[in-house]
């Protein structure tokens, strides 16, 4: 069953009407929605990101909380501390704050475990999404709901906004053929949903059962970039820093699945690519720019990569993605442009790994880089379904 709780509803749009103070959820659940937990054993899944306006962490908000018995804590992909780098195991251990255990879900396992489900009443959810489908802390969040569901215990997602507008869907949706821990469900890339709004939809449709309740935010409209929140962000992962890589997250991350840096171990993260090899970084930014592609524009520079990420160590020739404008970017066709003219040049040296196709969600992406006009014909494909998920979304919005 879907439970609801202290749903705001929308404000009518007129010349006297002000817009509320932003909100996350977990501070209008300690408003007015603590009945929900009052009286039984919880267990928390957060990071970093979980916290209120004041920067105050979920954690201690929950542990201090009258009639709240917090017991359990959950951490994601990066840890309870978000230190972790991408892909690194993390072991279950205890807090050293509060003393209570500290349940990996980024380690032997990726899911609430039954003897942790059994020493909750009720699970909670609090951490800042990026709003791109192959963020693991959407995935963490909806199979543990599952988890919770089979358990028969209530599942509580204390809402944050989407940081890149819940108003613009684009970059196709997965094929479920290529589910993985960066895509369990046939979400778009750029899938514009709140958290909370994504499980809406994800029990709405049928896909799972569990007793849902999401505490809306306050004061967050779709059209809305994190900024506007007059929140500070906090880095829910070590390498999504700043608006501009996070804008460009969902169409830069494909070069993950390549043996091209995507920044990672320099200060730009998925605004930077590069290869030892990549000599003509010059004339292929200019050939980009040449297609002015909406928002941004496309210069060559070089970085010395941090030791432990791939050309660690060394001095390599690199493309730099500015965004001049945000609200006409579509990451999902710079990306795509990006490794096509790269490849274009370089068939021989670019390399393609394994998690491509568990990024990109099917083989299409691999298949149109690799031939002249497919980038072009496969656009066109990813739009159309883009719209039909925004679409079949709709119904499950908190927020206008």
């Amino acid at each position: 069953m879907i439970g609801m709780v202290a749903f705001m509803a929308a404000i009518p749009i007129g010349v006297s009407a002000q817009p509320a103070a932003y909100r996350p959820g977990v501070e209008v659940l300690l408003r007015d929605s603590l009945s929900l937990l009052a009286g039984r054993r919880v267990g928390l899944i957060t990071n970093p990101s979980g916290r209120d306006r004041a920067g105050r962490s979920t954690i201690d908000l929950l542990f201090h909380a009258p009639g709240v018995r917090l017991v359990a804590l959950f951490g994601p992909e990066h840890g309870l501390r978000g230190t972790a780098q991408a892909g690194e195991t993390v072991a279950s251990t205890r807090d050293s704050a509060t003393g209570l255990p500290i349940y990996s879900l980024y380690g032997a396992d990726r899911v609430p475990t039954p003897t942790a489900l059994d020493s909750i009443d009720v699970l909670v959810y609090d951490i800042q999404d990026v709003g791109a489908r192959v963020y693991t802390y959407e995935w963490t969040m909806a199979l543990s709901a599952e988890a919770a569901g089979r358990a028969h215990k209530p599942f509580v997602v204390l809402d944050r906004p989407d940081p890149i507008r819940g108003d613009v869907v684009q970059g196709g949706v997965l094929d479920t053929a290529f589910r993985s821990f960066v895509g369990q469900f046939p979400v778009a890339m750029r899938y514009g949903l709140t958290p909370g709004e994504l499980m809406r939809w994800l029990v709405g449709t049928g896909r799972m059962s569990v007793e849902l309740h999401v505490i809306p935010m306050e004061g967050w409209r779709r059209g809305m970039w994190w900024d506007a929140t007059g929140t500070p962000w906090q880095n829910p992962s070590p390498n999504l820093r700043a608006m501009d890589a996070l804008a460009l997250y969902p169409g830069m991350v494909f070069f993950e699945g390549t043996n091209l840096s995507e920044g990672r171990g320099t200060e730009a993260p998925f605004q930077l690519v590069g290869a030892a090899w990549l000599t003509d970084a010059g004339a292929i930014a200019r050939e980009l720019n040449a297609l002015r592609l909406p928002g941004v524009r496309f210069d060559s520079t070089a970085r010395t990569i941090e030791r432990g990420q791939k050309w660690g160590g060394a001095t390599i020739p690199m493309l730099h993605v500015t965004v001049r404008d945000r609200d006409a970017l579509n990451p999902v066709v710079v990306g795509a442009h990006m490794l096509r003219a790269i490849y274009a040049r370089h068939p021989r040296a670019f390399e393609w790994n394994a998690s491509i196709d568990r990024l990109f969600g099917g083989t299409r992406l691999r298949d149109a880089v690799s031939r002249e006009g497919g980038i072009e014909a496969l656009l066109p494909e990813l739009e159309v379904e883009s719209r039909a998920f925004a679409d079949s979304t709709r119904r499950y919005w908190l927020y206008h």
